[in-house]
């Protein structure tokens, strides 16, 4: 489980992006771009990720973080898949996509999830059913893509794997 309020836990930023997720709370944030709290604490002094355009990130330009490792030989993991359970905002008129990976240790990348545009003003949860099969350890990458303007802005909050992996 990572709720983001002292660090990114173990989720680390790839190297094949154009630009990283950042660590913020809406206190430091302008109004428009971004939730008014975190999801956890429910205050602006919480702590959350998050992606916006600025003139530096062009559209289309992306943004990914990855879990940890998480193995397959569990076997309660095979029978049961694992869920992640997390909360987005991604809300305003010129927001890009949130795409969430299920990728194994040989690259291949499986998409889960693939939301674009506004999806409102709060704090979604979604929970995802991981592929199951195989004895391959893998990872969960998400990738936020640039909209193409300044109100724009993508959140993450509470990652939380389900115990069967």
């Amino acid at each position: 489980h990572c709720n983001f309020e002292f660090d990114l836990c173990a989720w680390k930023q790839d190297e094949n992006d154009d630009f990283d997720w950042n660590l913020r709370t809406s206190s430091t944030t302008k109004m428009g771009t971004g939730p008014a709290t975190d999801h956890t604490l429910q205050e602006p002094s919480g702590h959350y990720i998050f992606i916006k355009s600025s003139f530096l990130h062009l559209p289309g330009q992306k943004a990914r973080i990855s879990s940890p490792v998480l193995s397959r030989r569990n076997k309660n993991c095979k029978v049961c898949g694992g869920v992640i359970l997390f909360y987005y905002h991604m809300y305003g008129a010129h927001i890009g996509s949130l795409i969430v990976y299920q990728r194994t240790m040989v690259k291949h990348e499986k998409i889960l999830l693939n939301l674009t545009g506004n999806q409102g003003n709060f704090w979604q949860r979604k929970a995802l059913i991981l592929a199951g099969g195989g004895d391959e350890d893998f990872q969960v990458v998400f990738e936020g893509i640039a909209g193409k303007g300044p109100k724009d802005g993508i959140a993450l909050d509470d990652l939380t794997f389900s115990r069967e992996c």
